[in-house]
């Protein structure tokens, strides 16, 4: 897989997202369905977006003891997504199940990558809050390794690790990034950003961006932008 911008349908309502989508005539972007989404329309909205012919990565951050995570894994591996993910911070154990789960009787499965640390984390609150007592750097590459260990696919994490994430665990290793804002954009509650130039720069594998575009003034352009800037 190539570099790509994953466009982050974060709207609480199948309506909202399809007529989002539209706008986009012609073009099929890479799409990210979070929990929002999820919670509100199901299912059923994987599988409408899919069938309009775009790529879905399923961010659900599954989380939980090995055995659930596994049943979950097997539930969503029926969706047809392209990329699931999970918490990283659930244990070597935990991520083995989830691929278990994942992977269908054939043998081929959707993508599966770990949350290292959210980017609206920043090392203050890493060390005062989850007791965390570590660089951000460093707890990044250690729950990377974890991820490799477990046989992931890649991580989520920052556009500022991507490029040490792939010194640490190699260049097929997948970095899919969020903090992702334009240089004239407000960061929001995003910690570790960086512009879609930057994270080209740094080695991101995949981009996903949000409110960048969808609440853009005119989200196409937005999203062309993006990609202009970051895999043109």
């Amino acid at each position: 897989m190539g570099k790509d911008v994953i466009v982050a349908c974060d709207f609480s309502s199948e309506k909202q997202t399809l007529e989002f989508l539209d706008k986009f005539k012609g073009r099929k972007p890479f799409v990210k369905i979070g929990m929002e989404l999820f919670y509100s329309a199901g299912p059923g909205i994987v599988r409408e977006i899919k069938k309009r012919g775009h790529r879905i990565f399923l961010d659900l951050k599954l989380h939980d003891i090995p055995n659930t995570v596994k049943k979950a894994m097997a539930v969503l591996s029926g969706l047809d997504v392209d990329i699931c993910n999970l918490h990283a911070a659930g244990t070597v154990r935990m991520m083995q199940a989830a691929l278990e789960g994942l992977t269908r009787a054939d043998g081929t499965r959707p993508l599966l990558i770990a949350v290292t640390q959210l980017t609206s984390t920043d090392e203050e609150s890493l060390k005062e809050e989850l007791l965390v007592d570590r660089p951000m750097d460093e707890v990044v590459m250690h729950y990377a390794l974890s991820a490799k260990k477990a046989g992931l696919d890649g991580v989520v994490c920052s556009p500022l690790e991507a490029g040490k994430v792939h010194s640490v665990c190699g260049s097929g290793f997948l970095t899919v990034t969020p903090g992702v804002r334009f240089a004239d954009g407000d960061a929001g509650d995003q910690k570790r950003v960086t512009t879609p130039a930057q994270a080209k720069e740094n080695g991101s594998d995949y981009i996903v961006v949000g409110r960048p575009i969808t609440a853009a003034e005119d989200p196409v352009a937005a999203y062309e932008r993006c990609v202009k800037d970051f895999v043109d």
